[in-house]
């Protein structure tokens, strides 16, 4: 293995919090019923656009996008964090020698934005979300790039994400995937939906699982 790849929300980051207010905003604005937390926060996946379809309805979404994107721009940093034991495993696995990079579903230009603030961006060597490329997740082509990009083959590579998205976007490649439950799905409907390599509750846990790290005294 040479080349690791990580999904972004809800696998490094958790921004549901950021998410679920630009969607009432949207709803708002258009005069529709607001979504609680709960149901933005297991609804995200795929893309902005495949989000909005599900929770507005696809007669909503060419109106609902601008108004969500725009008010995402304002407020992208106010309520985001790193997920625990993420920088903790990136700084370590980065110091083995590892290739890194990030394969979002997120706007390409946020996620580095993002990823700057919360002081990640320096472990990866890519970062590559939607808009970079024409492709999403888990569409092969975008998979794809992603070894192109690193100059690496399948079983050099594997990729962790949070969902049954990640595990398509690795399954179209033929990579491994590692899963943990710290975004929008449970170990058990992981297991039901995927047929990952592993799953795990968190980094600390996949880190020693996978690549014998141990977090004792390790930074969040």
């Amino acid at each position: 293995m040479k080349t690791i790849l990580f999904d972004l929300d809800g696998t490094l980051i958790d921004h549901f919090t950021t998410i679920h207010r630009c969607v009432v905003f949207a709803q708002q604005q258009l005069g529709l019923p607001e979504s609680d937390y709960e149901t933005v926060r297991i609804t995200v996946g795929g893309s902005v656009p495949v989000t909005l379809g599900k929770l507005l309805g696809e007669a909503y979404v060419e109106r609902a996008l601008p108004l969500f994107q725009n008010h995402f721009e304002e407020i992208m940093f106010e309520d985001v964090i790193s997920l625990p034991g993420s920088t903790w495993i990136l700084e370590a696995l980065k110091a083995r020698g590892y290739k890194l990079g990030v394969f979002t579903n997120k706007n390409g230009n946020q996620s580095r934005t993002i990823l700057e603030h919360l002081n990640q961006a320096q472990y990866f060597d890519e970062i590559v979300g939607t808009g970079d490329t024409a492709y999403r997740k888990p569409e092969p082509e975008f998979t794809a790039h992603m070894l192109n990009l690193f100059n690496s083959s399948a079983n050099e590579t594997i990729l962790i994400g949070d969902s049954p998205f990640d595990y398509a976007a690795a399954e179209a490649g033929n990579l491994k995937c590692y899963l943990v439950t710290t975004g929008s799905h449970s170990e058990a409907e992981l297991a039901e939906s995927t047929q990952a390599a592993g799953i795990y509750a968190d980094f600390y846990e996949l880190g020693a699982a996978l690549f014998d790290l141990t977090h004792e005294t390790a930074q969040l």
